[in-house]
């Protein structure tokens, strides 16, 4: 999946989801808070130029502070309707393929949110459901809800996946492979982190490495540090790129289906889909995965 973002200019996203398209990814994931709005107005624009609508999965999300206004964010049945008529505007399509929840909140009032969801579903806007991060027992009643009202329910959880932040094999990753509800990890070179010495300190840097405040806020152990120059090392051994090792453990993963990667460069679309053809050996995957330290209490809060 491309992850869809306006961080660059509009010809440069172009030539990124060209090479997605032409390389046969047929899955854009992007959100109505990214540069509030422009990231979904530039790939609805996108897809109508470059390829026919029903040839292309789109998935956006919902959920964060649109405005500054009490009603303006969350997951209440009077945001989420306000903001699906939005996102379908702006993506000038007549339905959202998926639909997702994004930065989460808490205090969600979990059978509203489901409800609504399910509403969605029934008018047409909205195909399937998913999430991203939330805590694993909310996420569970948010499964166990739809399944005893016979209700639309989670197809996908969007998660926070990598070498460098495995949190999510304690509970949730089992529990969607019980369930059958897809993975679709974001971040699996951990914003960077995991596509080499070049990338993180030099002149190949991207302008959202650059400006990402999550990637000092998630990935500044010595751990993570130590997991980076392990996956250079082996890139190396095997004659490939960094960005590459972390991104074929990611899809070696059970239950995973489509990560989402955050390309500002078609070279970075190339590269993640020659990942497709690289498998670990057991011995440097066995290197990779002991060498992850575990982080107590994390929290994307």
């Amino acid at each position: 999946a491309l992850g869809a973002f306006a961080v660059r200019g509009e010809a440069a996203i172009r030539e990124v989801v060209k090479r997605a398209l032409d390389c046969g990814i047929n899955l854009i994931d992007t959100c109505n808070f990214y540069s509030l709005g422009r990231s979904e107005e530039i790939v609805g624009k996108l897809i109508g130029e470059l390829i026919p609508r029903d040839d292309i999965i789109i998935a956006t999300k919902v959920g964060y502070t649109m405005r500054p206004a009490a009603t303006a964010s969350g997951f209440s049945r009077k945001h989420l309707f306000e903001q699906v008529d939005a996102s379908l505007a702006r993506l000038n399509t007549d339905r959202i393929d998926l639909y997702q929840t994004h930065i989460w909140d808490p205090a969600t009032n979990l059978e509203e949110m489901v409800v609504a969801f399910d509403d969605l579903v029934r008018t047409g806007k909205v195909l399937y459901v998913g999430a991203t991060d939330m805590p694993v027992w909310q996420f569970v009643k948010c499964v166990t809800i739809a399944h005893e009202r016979r209700m639309t329910g989670f197809v996908s959880m969007q998660n926070h996946y990598n070498l460098a932040w495995r949190e999510d094999e304690r509970e949730l990753m089992p529990y969607c492979a019980a369930q059958g509800i897809a993975l679709l990890p974001y971040s699996p070179h951990a914003r960077g982190l995991l596509c080499g010495r070049a990338r993180r300190q030099g002149a190949t840097q991207t302008e959202r490495f650059r400006t990402d405040d999550y990637a000092k806020q998630w990935y500044d152990r010595d751990a993570d540090y130590a997991m980076a120059d392990l996956v250079e090392s082996i890139a190396d051994e095997i004659g490939v790129k960094p960005s590459q090792v972390a991104l074929a453990w990611v899809l070696s993963r059970e239950g995973v289906h489509s990560p989402v990667i955050g390309a500002t460069h078609p070279d970075h679309v190339s590269d993640a889909v020659a990942a497709l053809g690289l498998t670990l050996d057991p011995e440097r995957a066995a290197r990779l995965e002991e060498a992850f330290v575990l982080r107590p209490g994390a929290s994307h809060r």
